[in-house]
């Protein structure tokens, strides 16, 4: 326990993980209680996506994606986890809010599969446990945005183009991979782009430079006082 205290004593910013206690009793409610009486999705460029379960692959690489950077920033890189954490936690209360005044679902989703195999199989399985309910706007797309934004401004990563250019690749692949398997509309993921760039530029640049300014003002009027 000792170092557990001292670990998050140096890394304050693991507490942005207490999120989860309300995230998750707030969306299984959601995802309970929205089961009809919801307002359907859709756009006629849906139709023309045609259905590809070789997409399933990126989709659920996202969970790897998002845990892997996220427990990477946190521990090396404590300024941008911060930044991280504002752009994720408000886009996901944001969310919420949106799924509770606005009910919303998908009927997107085909009755037959074209064909059979290990992606199909896997497609039916999450069929299963994911409701086609609460859907605006995606946060599979907005998260995967996320994370990429993250990898770009860390420092640590300044010069590991490979990286970023790897990154950037899989989390395109994770937005078209919503569409391809029928999980979101293009509404939806438009919706996540949409709040991506405003978060991003609240998240990582406006709320960073109000912080740095108060700070100079402070230590200005810190120093006029000892003068």
């Amino acid at each position: 326990m000792p170092k557990v205290k001292e670990f998050l004593k140096n890394h304050k910013q693991f507490l942005l993980g207490l999120y989860i206690f309300i995230y998750a009793p707030w969306f299984a409610y959601l995802e309970s209680a929205i089961t009809t009486n919801y307002h359907v999705i859709h756009t006629a460029l849906d139709d023309r996506i045609p259905f590809c379960e070789y997409f399933v692959l990126p989709y659920y690489a996202w969970f790897g994606y998002v845990g892997v950077i996220a427990v990477f920033i946190a521990i090396k890189d404590g300024p941008t986890c911060w930044k991280m954490g504002m752009y994720l936690l408000t886009g996901m209360t944001i969310f919420l809010i949106i799924s509770s005044l606005y009910p919303n679902g998908l009927n997107l989703r085909p009755q037959v599969f074209p064909r059979e195999n290990f992606c199909t199989a896997l497609v039916q399985a999450m069929y299963r446990t994911d409701t086609p309910t609460n859907v605006l706007p995606s946060l599979h797309v907005y998260n995967a945005i996320g994370m990429h934004i993250t990898l770009c401004v860390s420092p640590l990563l300044k010069n590991r183009r490979k990286i970023k250019a790897g990154s950037l690749v899989l989390m395109l692949l994770i937005v078209l991979s919503t569409m391809f398997i029928k999980q979101h509309s293009v509404i939806d993921v438009a919706a996540a782009c949409l709040m991506a760039a405003i978060m991003y530029g609240v998240s990582f640049i406006i709320l960073p430079r109000a912080v740095r300014s108060y700070k100079a003002k402070e230590k200005s009027v810190k120093t006029g006082m000892q003068i």
